[in-house]
């Protein structure tokens, strides 16, 4: 029965994989040839493990004799110490590339904490178009199929490579193989050591207050482009507020007006062809704005997983890989609550920017309120 189970999960994994690299061929033409390199690996995985698995499942299988408890109280105690001792970035992620430990190296290289990233899949971490490839990789090596490494790019940083080597192994009483990730910067040849996993320091409360007054700068300036906005012309309102949030909070930025049926009014972005692609979306196509559009609740993600997160453009691309999106900020237009919504607000930053922060996305909110009072004006 574990047997079956196991074959009926790996081949789950394979069919979403196939769907991960149908939604991948978006990504720019230069990076096309790592999405097709995975491509050839799981039909190459499909012909000798999957088909050859299932004929295996009539023949039976012998079960091992499990581990004693305290063997795997002390392994798991030895997994643990040499995790928080190693000085290279290192996580333990599962067949699914979802985080089950993270360092302190990998913590200060990757910029993200142990706590939010344990039980999420490691790919948030990288850019979109290394995410397939990825787990295409990690599930090879989950399957016992030898040692692999890849060259990807961190959201955080894109224009700096980074080496991955995945190896597998089978900690404590896991009922499968981990694998085991070590990071390293792919243009530094000498093996990373405490130099290259430098702590990182504490921000100081100057830089907090420089954001803290950016924002209220922020706020006094979409009030006084309200103020200015003609009455009666809630479009209007609208780009204005587009344009006050586009550059100096959000690299794009689209707003959709009404709620029942929705009406695009206004797409900015850094790329011409996006933007019109992305403005000839119909926003009821778009998941996350009907959302918000319904329920009145606004959205914040960070490093995104689904591709399909705001639908597909006029082109059939993911708008989340088109626009190359790192974090996002969904929210309804709406004076209070039970209120009827006037419209949706998406804004979205790109790679080498910092996520939208909880005090960012309640600035925004106090500003929706602020936008769908304008537009409400007679």
């Amino acid at each position: 029965m574990a047997q079956k189970e196991e074959f009926g999960e790996e081949l789950a994994d394979f069919v979403r994989r196939v769907a991960e690299l149908k939604a991948a061929r978006s990504v720019p033409t230069d990076e096309l040839p790592a999405v097709l390199d995975a491509a050839l690996f799981e039909l190459d995985h499909a012909v000798r493990e999957l088909l050859p698995g299932y004929a295996r499942l009539s023949a039976g299988s012998g079960g091992g004799a499990g581990r004693s408890a305290t063997a795997d109280r002390q392994e798991q105690q030895l997994l643990r110490a040499v995790f928080q001792r190693l000085p290279l970035p290192v996580a333990l992620v599962d067949r699914e590339s979802v985080v089950r430990r993270l360092n302190f190296a990998a913590t200060t290289f990757t910029g993200v904490r142990a706590g939010y990233a344990t039980g999420r899949p490691l790919t948030g971490l990288l850019a979109h178009a290394d995410r397939v490839a990825f787990r295409s990789q990690v599930a090879a090596v989950a399957r016992g199929e030898g040692d692999r490494g890849l060259t990807v790019h961190l959201q955080q940083s894109p224009q700096t490579p980074v080496r991955t080597t995945l190896t597998g192994l089978r900690p404590g009483n896991e009922p499968r193989t981990t694998v085991l990730v070590v990071l390293q910067p792919a243009d530094d040849d000498a093996p990373a050591g405490p130099s290259t996993a430098r702590p990182t320091a504490p921000v100081p409360d100057l830089a907090e207050t420089t954001r803290h007054t950016a924002l209220m700068d922020l706020v006094d300036l979409m009030a006084r482009e309200l103020l200015a906005a003609p009455a009666g012309d809630a479009s209007e309102v609208l780009r204005r507020a587009a344009r006050t949030l586009h550059g100096r909070f959000a690299d794009w930025v689209v707003a959709d007006k009404g709620a029942a049926r929705m009406e695009r009014t206004t797409v900015l972005g850094a790329d011409d062809e996006a933007v019109r692609d992305i403005a000839a979306q119909d926003p009821a196509d778009s998941p996350l704005v009907v959302e918000a559009a319904r329920g009145g609740a606004p959205a914040l993600l960070v490093r995104p997983e689904d591709p399909q997160a705001l639908g597909a453009d006029a082109s059939g691309a993911p708008v989340v890989v088109r626009a190359d999106v790192t974090s996002l900020l969904c929210v309804p237009l709406v004076t209070a609550s039970g209120e009827p919504v006037q419209g949706v607000l998406t804004l979205c930053r790109s790679a080498g920017r910092l996520a939208f922060s909880m005090a960012e996305a309640k600035a925004l909110d106090v500003m929706s309120r602020h936008i769908a009072l304008a537009m409400r004006r007679p």
